[in-house]
């Protein structure tokens, strides 16, 4: 019995062990079902049971006990083990009378046990007490407003920061913390420094709802896991969706987020899903925009030049393309965009996503009344092979460049190379690039060559510059996108459906470039156009919107009647020349007007 009880105590002591080691490394602990501290807890405490039953079978008289003397005994030893309530002494002496051959090993099995499990034992009360008063911290900001992270990260780190910066009076709430992360993490003195409140719980594991009806609680779910971000963002619409003043904002790329979000009966909470690439590339170019024309190039018919450089097809690359497509449809401009990606589908891939546009009966046509551009993509091409700068100095007049090859330091690399490039052919376009990290960002900015001659690199993109309130919450590009919207739809509408959210912010954009360019009446509200300035707004605001619908994947429906509109199938009846349009959708193009 000795034997069987040593072996077995051990063995499921590995047992336990090994399964809190899978656990830790699977989806099951990311999802927060299972808490290891009771899989802990109850495993050893059966350890500390089995161990305890020989010893627990006898009297020290050696007379023998009932069974229900034994496993009562046994409990008791066992649950005492966790707060070294043990008397070690006459444990030992009992075990001293077990069979010679396993006397020592069970004493260091038993010894073993009664220093891990109190020191076990000690870090889970400390891990309690920490929850404790972060619950009682929450309850002390009953009458505030609360703002709540999935995780601790550098994105929400930043945004937090400056929150908090923005609003002293906010409140911070951290939600599954990891003790382990409290000596490694770069964040953490600066966020208590701010007074935040950080749970060792998970998310769900909280009821924030006690809480002030008539404050705002506002979740950002910021994981790197976007599906976990969409996941949890609609356990929380389901969990809160009858408070009021709840704000949730999930951070997701993926397309199919939209469509759920937009599908799900959301109840009072405000939804916003945060796309970082379309936010970037649009507040970048709503409030940069500006260089793209003035930089164009005079040709010898005097007209302006905008040829564009993007390196690299990813997300950013992809999102810049669609953009400049259509926002630089402007009077007296001529668009032509080079993109080079390695990947030898890049093309297939782009025309799968918006076939018109890239389709030979637009791509370089000039049509009046129609979209204007040439759009070359060099597919199979790296920027580390004399290829690509062979290519790009047969380019005339390049003015502008976008570098964004998903890695900070080949950016940076690819970005000065350039740099040297059209230095050599007595060029010096406009040339940004995509840099993640702040603390590169700041280290690069007016970086010199040993000569002091600057490299003049714009950075975009830092986590710092992006995860703040003035981009995610508080954008002016979005508050006057709104009112755009407003004049044909209710406001619920604009963040519901991702259509009409990124309609008006493109319609906003073009407005603001249009008044920097002087277009005929671009400053005035539409009652105030003359016929003339009716027929320039109208015919330029068709030229943008038709790039931008075709850069959004839609065709032309094949019938100008508009009962052939199919959003779905992405189909749509106006998709035609200017003069083709009846006069109520004429004047749709008109009715812009001023924000």
């Amino acid at each position: 019995m000795w034997g069987i009880c040593l072996n077995l105590s051990i063995s499921f002591a590995l047992i336990i062990l090994l399964a809190i080691i899978v656990i830790s490394f699977t989806k099951i602990a990311n999802r927060k079902r299972f808490n290891l501290n009771y899989l802990f807890l109850v495993g050893f405490f059966t350890v500390g049971f089995i161990l305890f039953l020989p010893i627990f079978s006898f009297s020290k008289d050696g007379d023998g006990l009932s069974i229900f003397q034994s496993i009562v005994l046994s409990c008791m030893n066992s649950l005492k083990l966790f707060i070294s309530g043990c008397d070690y002494g006459d444990i030992s002496e009992i075990i001293s009378h077990a069979p010679q051959n396993i006397t020592l090993a069970y004493q260091a099995w038993f010894l073993f046990l009664y220093i891990f499990t109190p020191v076990y034992t000690i870090g889970f009360i400390l891990s309690f007490f920490k929850n404790v008063k972060a619950s009682i911290q929450y309850l002390a900001n009953w009458n505030k407003d609360v703002y709540i992270f999935s995780e601790l990260n550098e994105k929400s780190f930043y945004l937090a920061k400056d929150i908090k910066t923005n609003d002293k009076k906010a409140v911070l709430v951290f939600v599954g913390f990891d003790k382990k992360e409290e000596k490694q993490n770069p964040y953490l003195f600066e966020l208590q420094a701010m007074g935040t409140i950080l749970f060792y719980k998970n998310l769900f594991s909280i009821n924030f709802s006690k809480h002030n009806q008539n404050r705002k609680i506002t979740f950002f779910n910021i994981d790197y896991d976007e599906d976990k971000n969409l996941k949890d963002g609609l356990k929380i619409i389901q969990k809160y969706r009858d408070r009021n003043n709840v704000n949730l904002y999930i951070f997701s790329t993926k397309i199919d987020s939209s469509l759920l979000l937009a599908s799900t009966n959301k109840g009072k909470i405000n939804v916003r899903r945060i796309n970082e690439v379309q936010s970037l590339i649009s507040s970048h170019i709503y409030e940069n925009g500006n260089i793209l024309f003035e930089n164009a190039i005079k040709n010898n018919n005097n007209d302006k030049e905008i040829s564009a450089l993007i390196i690299g097809l990813g997300k950013y690359g992809t999102e810049m393309l669609k953009t400049l497509s259509w926002y630089c449809q402007m009077d007296g401009y001529n668009l032509t965009i080079n993109a080079f990606d390695k990947d030898e589908k890049s093309l297939d891939k782009l025309k799968s996503i918006a076939p018109e546009l890239f389709s030979e009966k637009f791509n370089g046509a000039k049509i009046d009344g129609e979209a204007e551009y040439k759009i070359n993509v060099f597919s199979g091409v790296n920027v580390n092979e004399n290829t690509f700068n062979d290519i790009v100095e047969q380019i005339k007049s390049v003015s502008y460049v976008f570098v964004c090859l998903g890695d900070d330091n080949l950016n940076v690399e690819t970005a000065i190379s350039l740099r040297s490039l059209f230095e050599r052919i007595n060029s010096r376009p406009t040339i940004q690039t995509i840099v993640n990290s702040t603390l590169q960002k700041n280290s690069l900015k007016d970086l010199k060559n040993y000569s002091g001659q600057c490299y003049d690199i714009d950075y975009l993109g830092d986590v710092e510059s992006i995860y703040c309130q003035k981009v995610i919450m508080n954008s002016e590009l979005e508050q006057k996108a709104l009112k755009q919207h407003l004049k044909w739809g209710e406001e619920a509408k604009f963040w519901e459906y991702e259509y009409n959210y990124r309609s008006s912010l493109a319609t906003t954009m073009h407005l603001k470039a249009k008044n920097l360019c002087n277009i005929k009446g671009a400053d005035k509200k539409t009652d105030q156009l003359t016929e003339e300035e009716k027929i320039i707004i109208e015919k330029l605001e068709h030229r943008r919107w038709n790039a931008y619908m075709r850069s959004e994947g839609y065709v032309f429906s094949g019938s100008l009647d508009e009962k052939s509109r199919n959003n779905l199938a992405k189909t749509h009846h106006n998709l035609v020349p200017y003069n083709l349009l009846s006069k109520e959708d004429k004047k749709k193009d008109s009715d812009i007007g001023t924000i």
